[in-house]
């Protein structure tokens, strides 16, 4: 049942100030999303909820309802559509090929994370979601993380900016760095699928290449999108435990292990892969997971405590970095190793 409060002498949803900020922001930023889609709304949703931040911290009061509930369930239904787009059958096959590489990329990404991180001083959260998002899939998988992580805004923020700089990069140089390395269009596919996180940078990047690189990549990146539910059910179950290390059973622990999104991601995956679900369908539920994910980073951003991300400093874009590279070359080199 929606709370009800008084404002000017009405009962509106104690959820109304904040929700609404959230979807304005949300549609605006995937209305940008769609004309610059290797950008996307996500990058345009966190960005400009960062910046009306300190307007929004003068309401806060008044907005966090909303606000929350843009950063939580509205979060999660995001990562349930997003099954739409997943055929299981075509993915389990091409990701039966491609599983070495992108366990042995995603292996890397995670530990050097949590080593380099912690040699840099990036804080925990903030470096898990770095991880995650260079290691899966980018926003999606920092979408997906986020409820199990309980990360705060301005580390959601920072992880999504840092992501979004390595997208571009990766854009502008693996197309000729393909082409350097005399790499197929198949395994310049595999490369991007695995080593570009965002799917619009994926297909941006494996497009400039040419051949059909970019259908291969974008199932294959597809393929990589499964890996959000091992991460993000270890995450769950590290801060269940961070979070009552003493009072937590294991019947209970376990019993919350498996958020709920996840198993509804799958159930929808499996109607798509059962062709229940037709093309228009598909496309229609797609662009309605990119709403409602721009809707909760937007959320996100403007629960963002800016002056925190200021004392962050460089080191997570510095960790970024460095994962990007260390994905980069450990894609190249499992294949080659594979291959030659």
């Amino acid at each position: 049942m929606i709370v009800l409060a008084e404002a000017r002498g009405r009962r509106v949803p104690v959820h109304a100030a904040g929700l609404g900020a959230a979807v304005v922001l949300g549609a605006a930023a995937a209305a940008l999303g769609a004309r610059v889609p290797v950008l996307g709304a996500p990058v345009f949703a966190v960005v400009a909820g960062v910046l009306l931040s300190p307007l929004a911290r003068r309401r806060s009061e008044a907005l966090r309802p909303g606000l929350d509930l843009a950063k939580g369930p509205v979060l999660q239904m995001s990562v349930v559509l997003l099954g739409a787009q997943l055929s299981l059958g075509e993915v389990l096959h091409v990701g039966a090929g491609s599983l070495p590489v992108m366990l042995g990329t995603l292996a890397v990404c995670l530990l050097l994370a949590w080593l380099a991180g912690r040699r840099l001083g990036v804080s925990g959260d903030l470096r898990t979601l770095i991880g995650v998002g260079t290691g899966i899939c980018g926003a999606s998988a920092i979408a997906a993380t986020t409820p199990a992580l309980r990360a705060k805004g301005g580390d959601v923020a920072y992880a999504i900016s840092t992501i979004f700089v390595f997208n571009v990069a990766a854009v502008l140089v693996f197309p000729p760095l393909g082409h350097a390395l005399g790499l197929s269009p198949h395994a310049f596919g595999l490369f991007a699928g695995t080593a570009v996180n965002d799917t619009s940078s994926v297909v941006a990047a494996a497009g400039a290449f040419g051949g059909d690189a970019d259908r291969y990549a974008v199932v294959v990146k597809l393929a990589r999108t499964l890996m959000i539910i091992p991460v993000v059910l270890a995450v769950t179950a590290w801060t269940r435990r961070r979070e009552e290390p003493v009072r937590t059973s294991k019947a209970r622990l376990a019993a919350s292990l498996v958020p709920w999104f996840l198993i509804a991601f799958l159930g929808v995956a499996a109607l798509n892969t059962g062709g229940l679900i037709p093309a228009e369908g598909q496309e229609a539920l797609h662009r309605l997971a990119l709403l409602c994910i721009a809707i909760a980073l937007a959320g996100v951003g403007l629960s963002a405590d800016v002056a925190a991300m200021r004392r962050a400093g460089v080191r997570p874009l510095l960790l970024g970095l460095i994962l990007w590279v260390a994905v980069s070359v450990t894609s190249l080199g499992l294949q080659h190793l594979l291959t030659g």
